[in-house]
């Protein structure tokens, strides 16, 4: 597919991107103060095939980076999810999924520029891997894969990756969004007009995942499954035709807003929210050069395609 040219798309990012998402009609977002914090943030830019993480307050430049990843193409190409944990053994990892077929964990502490030589542990589970998050304490991890399922990987030694095996297959149709939830031990999944809730039982190589009765119903593809840095007892969820707060006890689903193919999505502490949203433009048309703040200046990179931003933070709440 040939790029449309430059004014064509300048138009579309001044349309679809210029302003903060509209918020639904009768809820709204009730945030009372600005973030003045300068937070970092990291994304997958899938242009140059790169994790990237800036000062949310600092142009997106390479001058500016803080620190990026760059695992080359093949099963890497397409990074659709990044996210950081913390780990006993390793301190803080990087985690990632890829629409090229791969998933993977890698040392983000080695140096400024990361490579494939930095990974510590990676497997082709199928399909279109989209996320991956890690369950603590069992040192299990669970990928997604869009065309369909959650395959979940266990080890023999929580503090070895390279025993990490397959012991599960768990099936979601259009599974695009995997989180830990600390507070109520559960993992959630987003998918195909779906969030479902699983417990984990076992441990090691007999680590399951149980379909749990909480489960919320979307009406569209659920794209993306975050937590809400200003309420632990909240989810965040985004599918084709809006974005919602999910209330983890009372399953309550509010809309927060309408606007229509956000890839990713991330409400701080402070009210502030930033997100990717498909511009239908470029090499990649579910993706975008600009990262969105609410209260902060927007983040253009010329010529990137994002696809994930994520808080630069190991907190699952």
């Amino acid at each position: 597919m040939s790029k449309p040219n430059l004014r064509r798309r300048n138009l579309l990012r001044a349309v679809a991107l210029g302003a903060p998402l509209a918020a639904a009609g009768v809820v709204g977002i009730g945030v009372a103060a600005a973030d003045t914090a300068n937070f970092k943030i990291m994304a997958t830019e899938q242009e140059t095939n790169k994790v990237m993480v800036f000062d949310k307050n600092k142009s997106f430049s390479n001058a500016n980076r803080y620190k990026s990843w760059s695992p080359g193409k093949g099963g890497w190409s397409n990074l659709s999810d990044c996210r950081i944990r913390n780990t006993a053994q390793f301190g803080v990892i990087g985690l990632a999924a890829a629409s090229g077929g791969r998933v993977g964990i890698w040392d983000i502490t080695s140096e400024l520029d990361q490579e494939l030589n930095d990974v510590l542990w990676s497997a082709t589970p199928g399909g279109n891997p989209h996320a991956l998050e890690r369950i603590p304490d069992l040192g299990a991890f669970v990928s997604a894969s869009s065309d369909g399922f959650l395959t979940v990987y266990a080890p023999t030694a929580i503090s070895k990756p390279s025993t990490l095996a397959k012991v599960q297959t768990v099936n979601l149709a259009g599974a695009h969004g995997v989180l830990w939830d600390p507070n109520n031990k559960l993992l959630w999944a987003c998918g195909n007009k779906i969030v479902q809730a699983y417990s984990v039982t076992g441990t090691y190589r007999n680590i399951r995942l149980k379909a749990h009765s909480k489960k919320v119903t979307l009406s569209g593809l659920g794209h993306d499954l975050q937590p809400d840095y200003s309420n632990t007892g909240r989810l965040l969820v985004s599918d084709t035709h809006g974005v919602y707060s999910i209330n983890k006890s009372t399953l309550a689903k509010t809309t927060l807003h309408t606007t229509t193919r956000i890839k990713s999505y991330v409400k701080m502490k402070s009210g502030e929210y930033f997100y990717v949203r498909g511009d239908n433009a470029g090499s990649r048309t579910w993706g975008s050069p600009t990262v969105v703040f609410s209260q902060s200046a927007n983040r253009t990179r010329s010529g990137a395609e994002f696809y994930k931003a994520r808080y630069y933070s190991t907190a699952y709440n």
